[in-house]
């Protein structure tokens, strides 16, 4: 009876032992993860969400096998609202998204599942230089001789899309005369109708100014940067280190050496919210909503790693031409859900002002 009853005793030790190295256990060992992407395979997003997949898993604890899903359409709603709706809330899937909190902003009716409900990993900032031919009438040799254009057309994506906005309310807020065409769809195919005349000043992301234009477009004569959105999240702009030393003035400093006084009024207040919300968080990592709290712990864990992964910045580099660098803060998901709570007055000036490009 005693040998029983002490045998029992040991199993019953034994298996909370076992019970006890389980719950320490990483929560993603032997488990598989997928990254849902917005956009369609072969684009900036999915470029840059497959190299992330491919080197956070070291990072990861527990190291689950990464698959990579694309659910491309309607301007990424598509991935963005599946992950929200129909994704599974286990831990075994998260997103790489673009434009999510831009379209939340202008139309959060779209979203049958609130976006700020979404658990938030990390996001990474987006920064674009202004540039324009400098054969424009009379002729620009300097940024400042663009007050002074002749001709001026600015090419877009589309009239609802965020960089035709700030680029308008730049030009408006210079009081700037210009004719704008848009739907090129994509910024290839906007700097070509650069180079062929059909427009002559354009805007382009960091990575692609520095890694395209200026090389090219730039170094031959043919464009010349005339300023850079800086980084703002809400309070405080910031200098890009990617434009640090580039002699390219900040927009905010560009107007003030042609008024001699800060921007200010409705359009700047437009300016600086679509910087905070799309420019700030042009690319982010996010959970559906509910997702357990230790999963989302190991991401972000993973996801600061990553920044100092010195193979991941070599292959974005090879890949690129940059290496994407993602905020990530414990405070990460109150720090969304403000930004994305805006005034009803501001989104309704937004959307009107997007209305009267259409016009």
């Amino acid at each position: 009876m005693l040998r029983k009853l002490v045998c029992l005793i040991g199993a019953l030790l034994a298996a909370t032992a076992c019970a006890g190295a389980r719950a320490d256990e990483p929560f993603y060992k032997d488990k598989q993860l997928i990254l849902l992407i917005n956009f369609a395979p072969g684009g900036p997003t999915d470029i840059e969400g497959r190299l992330l997949a491919k080197h956070i898993v070291k990072h990861i604890d527990g190291h689950p096998a990464v698959i990579v899903e694309n659910k491309d359409g309607a301007a990424g709603m598509v991935g963005t609202t599946y992950l929200g709706e129909v994704g599974p809330r286990d831990g075994s899937m998260f997103g790489y998204f673009t434009g999510a909190t831009w379209n939340y902003l202008v139309d959060p009716g779209k979203f049958h599942v609130d976006f700020r409900t979404y658990d938030f990993i990390g996001y990474q900032p987006g920064n674009v230089v202004y540039y324009v031919r400098t054969d424009v009438p009379p002729g620009i040799k300097v940024p400042a001789d663009i007050m002074k254009a002749q001709g001026l057309v600015m090419g877009g994506l589309g009239a609802d899309s965020s960089k035709d906005l700030l680029q308008r309310l730049t030009f408006d807020m210079l009081g700037l005369k210009y004719r704008y065409v848009t739907g090129y769809r994509s910024s290839n195919r906007a700097r070509l109708a650069l180079e062929n005349g059909e427009i002559n000043m354009h805007s382009e992301s960091t990575p692609g100014y520095f890694g395209i234009v200026e090389p090219t477009l730039a170094k031959a004569g043919k464009v010349i940067p005339l300023w850079y959105d800086p980084s703002f999240d809400g309070k405080t702009f910031s200098t890009p280190k990617v434009v640090e030393g580039k002699g390219i003035a900040s927009f905010p400093a560009f107007y003030q050496s042609i008024k001699g006084r800060p921007p200010s009024g409705p359009l700047w207040e437009t300016y600086k919210t679509n910087l905070a919300v799309d420019a700030q968080m042009l690319r982010i990592i996010c959970m559906p909503p509910g997702s357990p709290p230790a999963a989302v712990a190991a991401l972000r864990k993973a996801v600061r790693a990553l920044n100092d992964d010195k193979d991941y910045a070599a292959d974005a580099m090879t890949a690129i031409q940059f290496v994407p660098h993602y905020v990530v803060r414990d405070d990460l998901d109150q720090d969304v859900r403000e930004r994305l709570t805006v005034p009803p007055a501001m989104r309704a000036f937004i959307l009107s002002y997007m209305k009267k490009a259409e016009k």
